[in-house]
C-alpha cells in the first residue's frame, strides 16, 4: 500500500489528499505514495458538492487545485456539475512556444524597469490526446532578474466575470494559503505521524490530527474572537492557551482548575471558556 523512499530506503512515504474551504476542513484521505496525484479526487469532490448542495442548492463552488489535479476526468466532471474550477497547469514547450511573444514583452519591461515584469495572455488550448475538448488557459508570462518564469492555469470560468490577470493573481494564488492550512495539521497536529504499520491505522492517525485541527479551529472561530489569539495558528494556540502548567481539583460539586497568576494569557482562557459554555446551552 506504499512505498519505499529511493533515498531514504528505510522509510515510506504517503500522498495525503487534503480538501479546505477557506479554514474549514472538508476531506483528509491517507494515500499511497505510488499513484497520480489527482487519485481519488473525483470521489471526494462528488461526496462533498452533493452534502454542500443539499443545504445550499444554488451555491456556487469554485475548485481550485495545483498542477497535478488538472486531469480530464476531475475536469470533466466539474464542467457535468455545474463547478467551476481553476488549476494550476504544468508548464511545456508547446505552452511556452504559444506565449513566447509575450515573454519577449516581459523581457523588454524587465530590463527597462530592472525589475520583474508580468504579461498575461487568455486563450482556448488543449492537450494533443488527454483532454476531451479546448478549455480555457490564463498565461503568466513573467520574467525576473533570474530569467523567464512562466506560469499556467487552465479554468472554467469566463472571461466577461474573471479577467485573465485579476484571475491569476487574485484568485489562483490565494491558494497557497492553503499550503498553510495544511502546515497546521501536519506540523502542529502531527498529522505526519503515520509510523503504524497498516494504512488503516495510519488512516486513524490522519483524522485524529484533523478532528484537533476541527476542535481548535472551533475554538479560535468561537471562543476566541476578537482577542489576541483570534488569528493564531493552531500551534500558537496550543502552546498559548492549551499547553499550560495548572493545578485540577475535583470535588463533588465542581472541577476547578488554578493557573499561575502570572499566566499571560490566563485572560483569554477565562473568555474562550465562558463563550463556549454559552454557544453549548
Amino acid at each position: 500500500m506504499w512505498r519505499s523512499s529511493p533515498t531514504l530506503p528505510n522509510c515510506y512515504c504517503y500522498l495525503p489528499l487534503y480538501v479546505f474551504c477557506g479554514r474549514h476542513l472538508l476531506a483528509a484521505k491517507l494515500r499511497r505514495s505510488n499513484i497520480d496525484a489527482s487519485k481519488g479526487a473525483v470521489e471526494q469532490v462528488e461526496r462533498i458538492v452533493t452534502q454542500i448542495r443539499k443545504k445550499w442548492r444554488a451555491v456556487r463552488i469554485i475548485l481550485r487545485a495545483d498542477s497535478g489535479f488538472a486531469r480530464e476526468e476531475l475536469m470533466a466532471w466539474c464542467e457535468a456539475n455545474g463547478v467551476d474550477y481553476v488549476f494550476g497547469l504544468a508548464r511545456n514547450e508547446r505552452l511556452e512556444k504559444k506565449i513566447a511573444p509575450a515573454l519577449q514583452e516581459a523581457r523588454l519591461a524587465s530590463r527597462k524597469s530592472d525589475q520583474a515584469a508580468r504579461v498575461f495572455r487568455d486563450f482556448m488550448w488543449s492537450t494533443k490526446d488527454s483532454w476531451s475538448r479546448r478549455r480555457r488557459i490564463v498565461a503568466k508570462a513573467e520574467w525576473t532578474t533570474q530569467g523567464a518564469n512562466p506560469r499556467f492555469v487552465v479554468t472554467s470560468l469566463k472571461p466577461k466575470r474573471w479577467a485573465a490577470r485579476g484571475l491569476y493573481e487574485d484568485l489562483y494564488c490565494a491558494r497557497g494559503d492553503m499550503e498553510n492550512r495544511i502546515k497546521e495539521c501536519q506540523l502542529d497536529l502531527y498529522a505526519d505521524r503515520t509510523s503504524a504499520h497498516t494504512m488503516r491505522a495510519n488512516q486513524l492517525r490522519l483524522w485524529f490530527a484533523s478532528f484537533a485541527y476541527v476542535l481548535i479551529c472551533a475554538l479560535r472561530r468561537l471562543g476566541l474572537a476578537h482577542t489576541r489569539l483570534a488569528e493564531a495558528t493552531c500551534g500558537t494556540i496550543r502552546l498559548k492557551l492549551l499547553k499550560i502548567g495548572a493545578q485540577v481539583r475535583v470535588s463533588v460539586r465542581r472541577i476547578k482548575v488554578a493557573m499561575a497568576s502570572a499566566c499571560p494569557y490566563a485572560d483569554e482562557f477565562a473568555l474562550a471558556h465562558a463563550r463556549i459554555r454559552a454557544a453549548a446551552r
